[in-house]
């Protein structure tokens, strides 16, 4: 047994061939593996199954922890047996004690191993134990003299064998890369990476909640698409052999919810996955979470509140506060600013309107250096220069309303002016991290929206949509005005936890492959 935790090769050395110090932690990684084999070796060899079935705790750890918090005195034990579990993280020797801690789900515990409670035969047992082992113990739960809350087991048994060295205890596993790769190294050495994790699971938890109480029912709707739609993105491609016939994974489920509402489920969300053929980014990868709303009767007006509701409800959840750790304060009413003023106070140019030249926008965007494409008419223009010299500066929660006709395709048009749509963006420190809309229901003007987008796309616009006939169709049945919303939970979980780069935040990000 090797005492504390051990330093290692499990996520691999990055320094360079020939570096003496990266050849030093090499070859104590290799003998540490070869202690491990040693060890695995002698279980074997003494009927010991290193991979055994059927051993079951009673309790978690962090349950034991919590149950006998200020129940017991320091020298005092309890009366009261149980059996706990979890990865070997630290061992101490003390002549005829051994401290063992486990860890399990962030929690961590002691085993106060005593010769004269646990046998002799069994204390020599761990011997064989190493850092890194999945461990049980089955013993009275007590208070050491130091005042340590510790099982003291009459049993200590191996659970699962590790063969591979954790990286050193004090200095963690900090290669981002290696972090990315072997996540399940990453989060039994950094309580960084658990705390995360665990925001994550409590901002979709809050986010379930939260819409199951006003009465929406989560649905799940298709991953392959026989045509890509519900948002403009490069789609994945694949094949389906039986049918033998080309099939798209969803860039968004938006299409699907909404032919639901026209079915009469007028409250409905879902909270999962999607997928966009685009680059990686700090704030982009091919596959993300996103939770989708829609709601009959309501519009973009009222998808606000309830977005505002949603994030407020899962800051508190996640973090027990509405203060990112980036200062952001999400408590209050958020401002609702139309971008057409934003751009117009960027570019100093008051008299910017959706029906100036085509040309005169396009030299304006020249002079703030926002790159112009063949066939951009003067909203995508517009809207380009918000993305270049507006979004990045938006830190405080910010409802940025009434989009561009010609890049909401989805979108309604605006009850008061025609040039725009019923639909914003919230902005939070920078970045985008809900879309919404009062959705369009006219299948005519949907259809005539499609058709310019299906034009755009022949001219070589990739992430151009495509005219779908049957969502078109379940239009024509009779839609109920409605609002929708899209929320990137992974951008919400960077918020909350204070994170800059989505791959923190993705358990297992697309990392391009290794040279």
């Amino acid at each position: 047994m090797t005492d504390g935790v051990e330093a290692g090769a499990a996520g691999g050395s990055q320094a360079p061939a020939g570096d003496p110090a990266a050849e030093e932690e090499r070859g104590r990684a290799e003998a540490l593996r070869e202690e491990r084999r040693a060890a695995l070796a002698r279980l074997r060899e003494g009927g010991v199954e290193p991979y055994p079935v059927g051993w079951r705790p009673t309790h978690r750890l962090g349950e034991v922890a919590a149950a006998w918090a200020d129940r017991l005195e320091p020298g005092e034990e309890s009366g009261e047996e149980v059996a706990v579990a979890g990865r070997l993280v630290l061992v101490r020797r003390h002549g005829k004690l051994a401290f063992l801690v486990l860890r399990d789900g962030g929690e961590e515990l002691q085993l106060f191993c005593r010769r004269d409670v646990l046998g002799a035969e069994a204390m020599a047992a761990l011997d064989d134990l190493d850092v890194g082992d999945w461990v049980g113990g089955r013993g009275e739960v007590v208070r050491t003299r130091k005042g340590e809350l510790s099982v003291q087991p009459t049993e200590v048994a191996l659970l699962g064998k590790g063969l591979e060295p954790l990286p050193d205890k004090w200095h963690g596993l900090k290669d981002t890369e290696v972090r990315y790769r072997r996540r399940w190294v990453d989060l039994t050495v950094n309580a960084e990476s658990r705390r995360v994790f665990a925001i994550r699971a409590a901002v979709v938890r809050a986010l379930r909640a939260a819409l199951d109480a006003r009465g929406f029912v989560e649905v799940e709707t298709p991953m392959l698409h026989p045509i890509p739609g519900g948002a403009a993105a490069k789609p994945f491609v694949t094949h389906h052999n039986a049918l033998d016939l080309d099939l798209y994974l969803r860039i968004a489920p938006e299409l699907y919810l909404k032919r639901l509402v026209a079915g009469g489920m007028t409250r409905v969300y879902e909270l999962g996955r999607v997928f966009r053929n685009e680059g990686l980014s700090p704030r982009h990868n091919p596959e993300f979470t996103i939770l989708e709303t829609y709601e009959a009767f309501a519009d973009y007006r009222d998808v606000m509140d309830l977005t505002q509701a949603l994030l407020q409800q899962a800051a508190e959840a996640a973090i027990g506060a509405t203060v990112t750790p980036g200062g952001v304060d999400l408590a209050g009413s958020w401002p609702r600013v139309p971008l057409l003023d934003l751009v117009r106070e960027a570019t100093g140019r008051p008299d910017l309107a959706y029906d100036l030249e085509r040309g005169e926008v396009a030299a304006l965007c020249g002079e703030h250096g926002v790159p112009v494409e063949q066939g951009w008419g003067t909203g995508k223009l517009v809207l380009e220069l918000y993305e270049k010299l507006v979004e990045p500066t938006l830190e405080a929660p910010t409802f940025v309303v009434d989009y561009p006709v010609e890049v909401s395709p989805l979108a309604r048009r605006h009850r008061d002016d025609p040039a725009v749509t019923e639909r914003f963006e919230l902005i939070i420190g920078g970045r985008e991290v809900a879309n919404a809309f009062s959705e369009l229901t006219d299948p005519d003007d949907q259809r005539a929206r499609f058709e310019a987008q299906a034009a755009a796309r022949a001219a070589g616009d990739e992430e151009a949509m495509v005219v779908d006939e049957d969502y078109l169709e379940a239009m024509a049945f009779g839609m109920p005005p409605m609002g929708g919303l899209g929320v990137g939970v992974d951008r919400l979980v960077m918020l909350l936890a204070g994170v800059e780069t989505i791959r923190d935040v993705i358990l297992f990000p697309t990392l391009r492959p290794r040279r």
